[in-house]
């Protein structure tokens, strides 16, 4: 029998090239916010005129961090000087991130050794990311019209789908502090054969 697919959630995100990071991380800290299970201290930081939640924990930052800056420069390296044509103006490029959440599965054995735990993912955020550079004043007042109304549909749109959608969330079975170990993802391969039987 072959498992259930998890949830996928994808968000449609646009950025110009100076915002692209804290957009990037604006966007990952909402979806953290409202499914990191650990006891957290909240915090809100504003963003292009949008007030989101944030959460004070520096492992998790610096993972956010790090895939965020990973994504950056993905993007200026696969576009050039972010080549093409976007929103608003000259220069497009696009770029993914998944975060994916998971539960530890025991493994059934048949001996006594060998006990080792399944990460079986529950659920997964798509970030599809997009490009955009202004090329004059004008362009660049729609460009950060735009980005603000992105950033905000989107964090609205993670707000409904936490809300409606629960009944996925496995139970809490550990006492660790973090139940349900994720990652992050920049530009993930497709879910193709290959990955399912783990060679890319």
């Amino acid at each position: 029998m072959e498992p259930r697919r998890p949830p996928e959630y994808i968000l449609e995100v646009l950025s110009d090239p100076f915002s692209l990071k804290d957009t990037v991380k604006a966007l990952l800290h909402t979806i953290f916010f409202h499914r990191y299970f650990p006891p957290i201290r909240p915090l809100t930081r504003d963003f292009l005129d949008v007030t989101l939640p944030a959460i004070d924990d520096v492992d998790l930052e610096t993972l956010i961090d790090q895939r965020a800056t990973a994504l950056m420069r993905q993007m200026d390296n696969a576009g050039g000087s972010y080549g093409g044509r976007g929103e608003g103006g000259e220069g497009g490029s696009r770029g993914q991130l998944a975060v994916r959440f998971f539960e530890k599965k025991r493994r059934k054995t048949y001996f006594s050794f060998g006990k080792a735990d399944d990460d079986i993912c529950w659920e997964q955020w798509i970030l599809n990311v997009s490009l955009t550079r202004a090329k004059d004043e004008m362009a660049a007042a729609k460009v950060r019209k735009a980005m603000e109304m992105s950033l905000e549909k989107n964090a609205q749109k993670i707000v409904n789908i936490v809300n409606r959608d629960k009944d996925h969330i496995p139970p809490i079975t550990t006492t660790e502090s973090n139940p349900f170990p994720y990652d992050i993802l920049v530009n993930p391969k497709s879910d193709g054969w290959g990955q399912r039987i783990g060679i890319f």
